[in-house]
């Protein structure tokens, strides 16, 4: 299983952000003690989308931090990122595995206990669940209970990720509840200083969840 830190999962947004200008904050949100990166782009073709990883994919590398592309084999394949997450419209799993080999980190979004029985057997390194809060992204959300996300844990044995409008103010909610990170967006894209952002939000994890 490829070694990976999801403590502090930052999914990017690019949507109000020029090309120099989301690099820019992207390299903040990195500086700013982001473990693991994924570049998410719903809109872009291809090509697009492939010259995008290309550039993340160098701030990644000089800080340390796995990519994940969101969705798309081609372009993980293409891009050279260090993994891919698949939501449960996306390619499954198991074909995902077949095709990138043991090397490559395969996150799968996971609602109930069943999809994430079912993401484990098929090989996922990693879940995200929720979510727990609504969402301003252009993401389709459906609500998680924090009782399902403590359920889902005590279902599986591969790190599970919390997501879903979390910020440093309210992850008060998942106290005790034993996940290994968080899954973030706009709390560190739509900040004014995404490293401050990333810091502050590191903090509060520390205090408040013990992670």
């Amino acid at each position: 299983m490829p070694k990976f830190n999801s403590r502090l999962y930052f999914i990017t947004d690019s949507t109000d952000y020029a090309g120099e200008e989301f690099l820019v904050r992207v390299e903040k949100a990195l500086k700013g003690g982001v473990t693991l990166l994924q570049l998410r782009e719903k809109d872009r073709t291809a090509r697009e989308y492939l010259e995008l990883a290309g550039a993340v994919h160098e701030l990644t590398l000089k800080y340390n931090v796995p990519l994940i592309i969101d969705d798309r084999l081609d372009i993980t394949m293409a891009s050279g990122a260090e993994g891919i997450h698949l939501g449960q419209s996306d390619l499954p799993v198991d074909i995902a595995r077949k095709i990138l080999g043991p090397d490559k980190i395969i996150g799968a979004t996971a609602k109930t206990v069943e999809q994430a029985r079912e993401a484990y057997e098929n090989g996922a390194d990693y879940l995200g669940v929720g979510a727990i809060f609504p969402t301003t992204t252009h993401v389709k959300t459906t609500i998680t209970s924090t009782a399902t996300l403590t359920d889902i844990l005590k279902a599986v044995p591969i790190p599970a990720n919390a997501i879903g409008g979390l910020n440093k103010d309210n992850i008060d909610v998942l106290k005790g509840i034993p996940i290994s990170g968080i899954c973030v967006v706009s709390a560190i894209m739509k900040a004014d200083d995404p490293e401050k952002a990333a810091k502050e939000l590191s903090e509060s994890m520390r205090q408040k969840l013990g992670l």
